[in-house]
């Protein structure tokens, strides 16, 4: 984080400061009132709308801006910096028309029948998970549970070993959450250091040994009758080890520290498991985890703000999902919430393709937790400690379960 703390967030927001980490929603809320659009001269410059609205403008805009880089750090690619028009983890960074193609090469990875195919093996490391914490009445939900599931999931679903699962928290650290680095250094570390490394030699042992799993997919696979780039494998290979985990066991922290936290509401779910559904969608909304980033790609008006061609921008779903003009009740956690069309994955062409997969491991997660444990509560909120960066998400839940 960033030594230099936030005094007016309208005009100097971070989004790695503490105040900011631990608690971003009375932020946004004070933006929204008097400030839809904030600016920063922190990252070289770069935008926050806060309302549905101002979220949605830029989502949908793929001629104004640009997806070449999602993550706001010190390092501000310009033009010929990233290899175009893949970007550096395809289909995210990738512009149209070249998305389109990305994206529908993945799609089938993701469909509801390949994620159905993958619940008995979710449901059966969940119960592994609790088992490993039997007999205990204190537990870390994040880092004894949340963590691990999907975790583990996409470990498997790219055939990298398993044990390497310490090296993958490692990656996510140094790619989301240490943006505030100099840029040469993070340079050195995202683009060109350990992570590349080893990308390359998981795919390398792939292709000296092919089998049944998403990397040697992509390594055979073709677009236009052309095998892919390499840098397009390993870029997609990228996407899917980064974002598939931490937004995903940051959602399931959210929606367990939110029942540790409110009885009513884990007696409920509890009492009523046909609840998952709509309880998984309304803890998406409530606690996304996902702030995006896009470029301006020409300038343009944005709530009355001038945005110049470079300039950045942070896209806070959370925040469009605590629009009260959008969400009534925004701040509520209602269970049953019948109108949810939250924006947790997603607006536009972006939208997250891991959806499928994202829901299975919420609903299994919480549902194999309750299951075992109905009666638990966050023993220490004080502890509870949270990301920094664009995904948002408890690294550490301390609970008590009930004897």
């Amino acid at each position: 984080m960033t030594d230099s703390k936030v005094t007016d967030w309208a005009t100097d927001f971070d989004h790695t400061d503490p105040a900011w980490v631990q608690d971003p929603y009375p932020i946004w809320d004070d933006l929204r009132s008097r400030c839809p659009v904030a600016h920063t001269d922190r990252y070289g410059g770069a935008w926050l709308p806060v309302t549905h609205r101002g979220v949605a403008a830029v989502a949908y805009d793929t001629e104004h801006f640009t997806s070449r880089s999602v993550v706001v750090s010190n390092v501000k690619p310009g033009p010929e910096d990233l290899p175009a028009p893949i970007g550096l983890a395809p289909p995210i960074t990738s512009d149209p028309p070249f998305h389109s193609l990305a994206r529908r090469l993945l799609l089938p990875a993701f469909s509801p029948r390949a994620i159905a195919a993958l619940e008995p093996m979710t449901r059966d490391l969940c119960r592994e998970l609790l088992d490993a914490t039997g007999g205990r009445s204190e537990i870390d939900a994040a880092v004894d549970y949340a963590q691990h599931i999907p975790l583990k999931v996409i470990v498997g679903m790219l055939g990298f070993p398993q044990e390497d699962a310490d090296i993958f928290r490692r990656f996510i650290h140094m790619v989301l959450e240490s943006v505030d680095m100099p840029a040469e250094a993070r340079i050195e570390q995202v683009e060109r250091g350990e992570i590349v490394d080893y990308l390359e030699e998981q795919i390398a042992d792939h292709q000296a040994h092919p089998r049944d799993d998403l990397t040697s997919f992509l390594i055979a696979a073709e677009l236009d009758g052309t095998r892919l780039a390499p840098e397009m494998v390993r870029g997609t290979v990228l996407l899917l080890m980064i974002a598939g985990i931490d937004t995903t066991w940051s959602a399931i922290g959210s929606a367990l520290w939110h029942l540790g936290l409110h009885p009513g509401d884990r007696k409920r779910l509890s009492a009523e498991p046909e609840l998952l559904p709509s309880a998984v969608e309304e803890f998406l909304r409530a606690y996304a985890p996902v702030t995006m980033a896009r470029m301006v790609a020409q300038d343009f008006e944005l709530e009355g703000r001038s945005l110049r061609e470079g300039d950045w921008l942070l896209l806070p779903f959370p925040s469009a999902n605590r629009d009260p003009s959008v969400f009534p009740e925004p701040d509520r956690v209602i269970l049953d919430r019948a109108d949810n069309r939250h924006a947790a994955f997603g607006l536009g062409i972006h939208r997250c393709l891991g959806s499928n997969l994202a829901r299975m491991e919420l609903r299994v997660a919480l549902g194999e937790w309750l299951a075992r444990y109905p009666d638990f509560e966050v023993s220490d909120p004080s502890a509870v400690t949270w990301s920094a960066g664009q995904v948002r998400g408890p690294r550490s839940i301390p609970v008590r379960i009930a004897s």
